[in-house]
């Protein structure tokens, strides 16, 4: 465990859990929008019906073969050809990651992530014992030119990216990016593992194919997805595409770990996907989410002090900005919390050298209105250090 920081999100979560805080820390689905009637009556039915037991009791390694029909049905609408077969029920796409370590990291191993970027990944690749490299990024995603550099100079192993609303910056990779990347990789030794938690929740603009489909990476790509963002983080259910010889690798290494996925859990969300329209769930939460994105938008140049940037994400859940003046956002979290508004510091996110004056703001969690007051605390507080209104 040595080197391996406790994630700041976790720890923030239990400072600011007093109802009067208004967090941007998490990234958490707005819990007004959790469909609790029809998760409720999908546990209803699989606890009552013929399957009752069967539900409660052990289950095989690659999970519930219903719901990986479901979800793989649903990566093939999103332009990932994709089977059954194909598909691995993971606790959570954080355990696939967890599997992925397992399964192709020695110690030492190199892994290529885009700069900034999901700090959870960061911390499982050093739980792995990898060393971590960098790749530059812009507003258009990871920047190929230092892919490049990065593969020509140290073979990594693995290359991690957030394509689609990434994580903590919310940008995108762009479709002409997404080519330039796999032509980069095609022929590599190197696997790409592509994180979609977020891909559904796009507010603006044409949906972009995952990464995964490019065709030169055809056997060389590991799509991973998530039913958090837009059925329950709860639940703890992910799921992870792999071409079949290292899909049954991962499945070894999940047997070690938990030998299945909760059965109950993953009946019920089968039963869920079958008897509800996600598509119309997640136009709900698009319209929702998309209304408090702009609110934190709206806000932001009153907010942040002369000078600051932001990214102007097409969905997700999160936008980045940077502060004026070298400042480092770690220290102005004291104020925040002072004011009842908490942030996530952007220093945490980096594997290379971080960027103090960053930070992150997730916008799903909160209604337009608590949305403008938090942001409206936030201010306050940054007016006090920055001397500004």
């Amino acid at each position: 465990m040595r080197g391996v920081a406790s994630s700041p999100v976790r720890d923030l979560l239990a400072l600011v859990s007093q109802p009067e805080v208004i967090s941007f820390a998490g990234g958490l689905p707005a819990p007004e929008l959790l469909d609790v009637d029809g998760v409720r009556a999908a546990f209803d039915a699989v606890l009552s019906g013929p399957g009752a037991r069967t539900a409660l009791q052990y289950a095989p390694t690659e999970g519930s073969a219903e719901l990986r029909a479901l979800l793989a049905a649903r990566t093939s609408g999103r332009g990932l050809a994709t089977t059954a077969d194909d598909v691995l029920i993971t606790t959570g796409s954080q355990q696939a990651l967890a599997l992925l370590s397992t399964a192709l990291l020695d110690p030492g191993a190199v892994v290529a992530v885009e700069e900034p970027t999901y700090l959870a990944a960061l911390q499982g690749f050093a739980l792995a014992g990898a060393r971590v490299v960098p790749v530059a990024s812009d507003d258009d995603g990871v920047v190929p030119a230092s892919l490049e550099r990065v593969l020509e100079e140290h073979s990594p192993a693995l290359v991690y990216l957030v394509p689609t609303f990434a994580n903590p910056t919310g940008r995108t990779l762009s479709a002409s990016r997404r080519a330039e990347v796999a032509a980069l990789l095609a022929d590599r030794p190197t696997w790409v593992v592509e994180d979609d938690p977020y891909g559904e929740l796009r507010y603006r603009g044409e949906a972009l194919a995952p990464l995964a489909s490019q065709p030169a990476l055809e056997g060389r790509a590991v799509y991973l997805g998530s039913l958090s963002k837009v059925f329950a983080p709860g639940l703890r259910l992910g799921w992870l595409r792999a071409p079949r010889e290292l899909r049954a690798r991962l499945a070894v290494a999940k047997q070690a770990a938990d030998l299945h996925t909760s059965t109950v859990d993953q009946a019920a969300a089968a039963a869920y996907l079958t008897a509800t329209d996600l598509d119309a769930h997640v136009a709900g939460l698009r319209a929702a989410y998309g209304a408090r994105r702009d609110a934190a938008l709206e806000s932001l140049p009153s907010v942040l002090p002369p000078g600051s940037t932001w990214t102007d994400p097409d969905g997700g859940m999160f936008v980045w900005a940077r502060l004026p003046g070298g400042v480092d956002t770690a220290a102005l979290l004291p104020a925040a919390l002072e004011h009842d508004v908490a942030f996530v510091p952007g220093a945490p996110f980096y594997a290379g050298a971080p960027d103090r004056s960053t930070l992150r703001l997730s916008f799903t969690t909160h209604s337009p209105e608590r949305t403008r007051e938090g942001l409206s605390r936030l201010g306050s507080a940054l007016g006090q250090v920055f001397g500004g209104s």
